[in-house]
């Protein structure tokens, strides 16, 4: 089962995962330190006969499996009953929960992206911010499996959370209401004639079949000179998927490779030699936020000369994750391996960076209708050409207020364009003087 993803989903999961075996490297592992053993079974009988509250041993043993996992990264965890189920639910794109993407940080949860049309959302919850409280109840001291369990509840119901913002002065408050999460993979609009747009929320099971069905939508609305591909907020997910999605933008090449402590860990994933946008200019928008199978594809095309990637830095999650089943309903995500772009970089920990460093910003447009022209002028001479009067003028395109970095990528996209249709005027007319 492939499912990557770096982190948390409230309320699901998924990881980068490869699918190993690790039978045959025990085998060959030299023989478990029994002093050491000796150790954590005193230290486990006396909190088992000594601890203030009696604990049952079942109890006691996942709590202790639980603290190792958690000592060895923040991605390796210990999945219980509902965690698991979540995490095989949340590859299909609908869950019940808050709709937000979380990790640990300095022993408070951090918000790495909330999910686009999800109750968290709406509540208008960022990148960075900072869960504080529960419903009054310090997050400080609680592992992420503990946190997550307080905001699971049913669909209704609600929690007041306590936010800390960087750049705020003080904390507030937020009530959410949980509610059944229905992921949009993928949706897709046309910015202006010839120019798409495609929107990846996350990398589900079919979302390389929708990114195919969402350009061929695009097409149908005529011949297509530019392509946006919007990844922001995403926080990864099925790692077939991001393969699949570079594969659509790619003429064949290599992916993405991982490298691990095990043999089978070693996987190359390679595109297959048809472009299915015939090399249209793409710009790639990536944040914070974009984690992950985000990560790969942005690597991916940065690396091939594909698309110029446009932002700011990435989550800088490099890491895969196996799901190792230990029971029907229990299992255990372990850190088994790191994932390298192309050219061989390692971005954990350091992230995408974009070619063109563009910090998301309010933009107001400068009001030009109170400006005089020479058509407004009395007894001015008309047009040569016979154009009646002042043309129209242009409505500040809605872009630039409500999402700049978008508006940049556009306007990059119209200046590829030019410049190839001068060149192309410069090679025809080049044909034409060797003609005559």
């Amino acid at each position: 089962m492939h499912i990557p993803r770096f982190t948390r989903t409230l309320m699901g999961a998924a990881l980068l995962s490869l699918p190993l075996s690790l039978t045959a490297a025990v085998e060959q592992e030299p023989l478990l330190p029994l002093d050491d053993l000796r150790t954590f079974a005193d230290v486990y009988n006396q909190i088992r006969i000594g601890y203030v509250e009696e604990i049952d041993d079942s109890t006691l043993l996942e709590y202790a499996i639980q603290g190792m996992l958690m000592s060895l990264d923040p991605h390796s965890v210990y999945l219980t009953k509902d965690a698991f189920e979540d995490l095989q639910s949340n590859t299909t794109g609908e869950f019940s929960g808050l709709g937000l993407e979380v990790g640990m940080e300095d022993g408070y949860v951090k918000i790495i992206a909330p999910i686009d049309g999800s109750p968290a959302a709406e509540a208008g919850l960022q990148t960075g911010d900072i869960i504080l409280k529960l419903d009054k109840q310090p997050v400080k001291g609680m592992s992420l499996n503990e946190a997550i369990d307080e905001m699971r509840g049913p669909k209704g119901s609600e929690i007041q959370l306590t936010i800390g913002r960087p750049g705020e002065t003080e904390p507030f408050e937020v009530t959410l209401k949980r509610d059944t999460i229905k992921v949009a993979s993928v949706r897709e609009r046309e910015l202006e004639p010839g120019y798409g747009y495609i929107r990846i929320a996350q990398f589900q099971n079919h979302t390389g079949e929708d990114v195919s069905a969402s350009l061929s939508k695009l097409k149908e609305k005529g011949k297509l000179k530019g392509l946006v591909l919007d990844l922001r907020n995403n926080p990864g997910g099925v790692l077939r998927a991001s393969v699949d999605v570079a594969d659509l933008f790619m003429d064949g090449g290599l992916v993405v490779y991982t490298e691990g402590r095990l043999a089978n860990s070693d996987v190359r994933y390679e595109a297959q030699p048809a472009d299915s946008t015939d090399g249209i200019p793409m710009v790639v928008l990536i944040n914070g936020g974009s984690a992950s199978a985000s990560e790969i594809v942005a690597g991916a095309l940065q690396d091939h000369g594909r698309a110029v990637i446009m932002g700011t830095n990435s989550f800088g999650k490099g890491s895969v994750q196996t799901v190792l089943p230990i029971s029907e309903s229990r299992a255990v995500k372990l850190t088994t391996a790191l994932y390298f772009t192309p050219n061989g970089r390692s971005i954990q920990a350091s992230g995408i960076e974009p070619d063109i460093q563009v910090e998301r910003a309010r933009v107001t447009a400068y009001d030009t209708s109170r400006q005089i022209s020479e058509a407004d002028l009395s007894g001015h001479l008309d047009n040569a050409n016979g154009d009646a009067g002042r043309p129209a003028s242009r409505s500040v395109n809605g872009l630039l207020a409500t999402d700049n970095q978008l508006y940049e990528a556009l306007t990059l996209l119209k200046g590829v364009n030019i410049l190839g249709l001068r060149d192309k005027r410069a090679r025809a007319a080049a044909a034409l003087d060797s003609e005559s």
